[in-house]
């Protein structure tokens, strides 16, 4: 049996700057961002499809059962072992820490997990950088999502970093250079809520590609934020900036498509700040999920006062890359 374990993301600067449809023709995008400590975990084990009347067999949400490949409803599945070259004798099971549609990158997460799984189950071995770009190709060109390009990074490298994309084939990462003792000072000032409001991030992405040209002046701004927000947590004890920066980038993201946010959003946001949070914004594409608040130690508990009706996700940063646990 094969078991993968691949982590979610949390972005905090650059998001919308990582579709390929920005940074090819903008000079290069940038994201900086972390891969936090909840997983996806796939399984893989032979299937001996002659004592049965199907020669596949996947479980998710549901189980599907298949004589061949492209009987498969599952897309991500279908395309996934299409893609490592497995027509039969297989049985893959995915299960996950975490709801999709959240804003923590669960689809590429999906994608890169069940990808390292299948080339494993195949005897292959695949470094991070080469599995997020065979994720990338797989999600944007034959699942024909309008994806960016930082999940797939975060997934399959992990770790607290700048990621520069200069081309889909083409994407620099810099880790962050933290000491333990930074990244916990730095984890006792997020805090992250679960709205209860779920989206298909493809759709918010897609509406957001299409304003591409009309948001480039912004887009640059949240991309010229990415090295600010280095520069506070690389040069300085203090990560309040860090805070008030989140705020500006939130302020901007809303403005690029009315479906990032909406009256429910705002409002929790904006308790969130009146009870100390200095900054914040919501994960993902947008439109639901999580919202996470950059909080100073001692507002702590005020912020979780005021948000208690909320599921609150502890969030525990830099986490490694999709691996393989059991083989």
């Amino acid at each position: 049996m094969i078991i993968t374990k691949t982590p979610f993301r949390v972005s905090f600067f650059g998001g919308g700057t990582d579709y390929p449809e920005y940074f090819v023709q903008n000079g290069g995008g940038a994201v900086l961002g972390t891969a936090i400590n909840n997983f996806g975990f796939f399984s893989c084990t032979k299937f001996h499809s002659r004592l049965f009347e199907y020669s596949i067999r996947i479980g998710y949400s549901k189980v599907e059962c298949v004589k061949q490949v492209v009987d498969i409803q599952h897309a991500p599945f279908r395309e996934c072992l299409q893609w490592c070259g497995i027509g039969r004798d297989i049985e893959v099971n995915y299960t996950a820490e975490l709801p999709s549609f959240s804003g923590l990158g669960t689809s590429s997460t999906f994608v890169v997990g069940l990808i390292n799984a299948l080339h494993a189950y195949e005897g292959r071995g695949i470094r991070g950088l080469d599995l997020a770009y065979q994720a990338i190709e797989l999600e944007r060109e034959c699942l024909k999502e309008s994806v960016g390009c930082q999940d797939q990074i975060f997934a399959a490298v992990g770790g607290f970093n700048v990621v520069e994309f200069r081309a889909t084939d083409d994407i620099i990462v810099h880790r962050i250079p933290w000491t333990k003792e930074q990244l916990r000072y730095f984890e006792e000032h997020l805090l992250v809520f679960f709205t209860g409001l779920r989206r298909r991030a493809e759709e918010v992405s897609a509406k957001q590609i299409q304003k591409i040209d009309l948001n480039r002046d912004r887009l640059l701004q949240m991309r010229k934020m990415v090295d600010q927000g280095y520069d506070i947590l690389t040069n300085k004890r203090d990560f309040s900036g860090f805070g008030e920066l989140l705020h500006q980038s939130w302020c901007l993201k809303r403005e690029l498509d009315e479906s990032v946010s909406n009256s429910v959003i705002e409002r929790i946001y904006e308790e969130g700040r009146a009870a100390g949070a200095t900054g914040g914004k919501l994960l993902g594409a947008g439109g639901g999920g999580f919202l996470l608040f950059f909080t100073p130690p001692d507002k702590r508990e005020s912020v979780r006062q005021q948000l208690q009706r909320f599921e609150e996700l502890h969030l525990s940063l830099n986490a490694p890359g999709s691996h393989i646990i059991h083989s």
